[in-house]
């Protein structure tokens, strides 16, 4: 982290997971805590972040006024509300919003600013293994984005998208991914009980897995495609396994979800960002 980024002072509206984890990496990389404030209206999970050292508020206040950087980490239905204290004190602010599908420029009009940039992380940002979707708007400058990289960079990686429709993209292919990828790790984990191997036994092979065939194909220069085939031997257990998902159209039944969600995503825009 570099050494101007740990002399800014830091606002999150906010105090949920993804807040919390960011916030995690942010002291990690030795920002200090106080440097830090965190609107959140909930007194247990104000308390959870006065553990972390951090300045805590129960609502908007003058001290926004003094902050580089604003993060949105309220829910898409809650961003206008929460928008409408902030906007007078934070004209002059960078925000970076991460409420999946609420549009940069219902943002803009709501707090009145164009220096907006819209994330979409996901969950494994907890552990610092995220993977975020970025977007700016055009009044954003390369030092804003500079500011921007180095705060996801605690979480994990980052890319910048062009068009800001391809946010849906992210939130339906990384955003939503972890619950796809836990959605499998479970259907795993009950055939390996179903088996006679232990509940234990089943997790530990089925999570070492997906974490040993992801580093593989992190690690390697060839396709997926290429490296399943390499597993799969004809007339052998991966073929036997691999032909009944074909039969039942696996793949073009994943593909169809991942439109579901990104459609979805576009809806949440429409429909909270009014």
């Amino acid at each position: 982290m570099t050494s101007e980024f740990l002399n800014v002072q830091l606002a999150f509206i906010g105090g949920g997971n993804m807040a919390s984890a960011m916030i995690k990496g942010l002291i990690a990389r030795n920002l200090n805590p106080q440097h830090i404030h965190v609107v959140e209206p909930l007194q247990e999970a104000r308390a959870r972040l006065s553990q972390m050292g951090v300045v805590v508020h129960d609502r908007a206040n003058e001290s926004l006024k003094n902050t580089s950087l604003v993060v949105w980490a309220v829910k898409p239905q809650m961003f206008r509300a929460a928008a409408a204290p902030c906007a007078a004190l934070t004209r002059n602010v960078l925000h970076l919003s991460v409420a999946a599908g609420i549009r940069s420029e219902s943002i803009a009009n709501w707090l009145d600013t164009e220096r907006i940039v819209r994330a979409m992380p996901n969950t494994p940002a907890l552990v610092s293994l995220g993977q975020t979707g970025l977007f700016a708007r055009s009044a954003v400058s390369t030092q804003d984005r500079s500011l921007i990289e180095a705060l996801i960079a605690t979480t994990g990686q980052f890319l910048w998208v062009d068009e800001e429709s391809k946010l849906d993209a992210v939130t339906a292919l990384s955003g939503s991914g972890p619950a796809y990828v836990f959605y499998f790790l479970e259907a795993m984990i009950e055939a390996g009980t179903q088996l006679g191997l232990s509940s234990e036994q089943s997790r530990q092979l089925a999570i070492g897995t997906f974490v040993g065939a992801s580093e593989l194909a992190r690690a390697s220069n060839e396709s997926p495609a290429v490296l399943r085939e390499r597993v799969t031997s004809k007339g052998g257990t991966t073929h036997a396994a691999l032909s009944v998902l074909q039969e039942h159209h696996l793949g073009e039944l994943f593909e169809k979800a991942i439109v579901a969600a990104s459609h979805r995503a576009q809806q949440l825009g429409e429909e909270f960002g009014k």
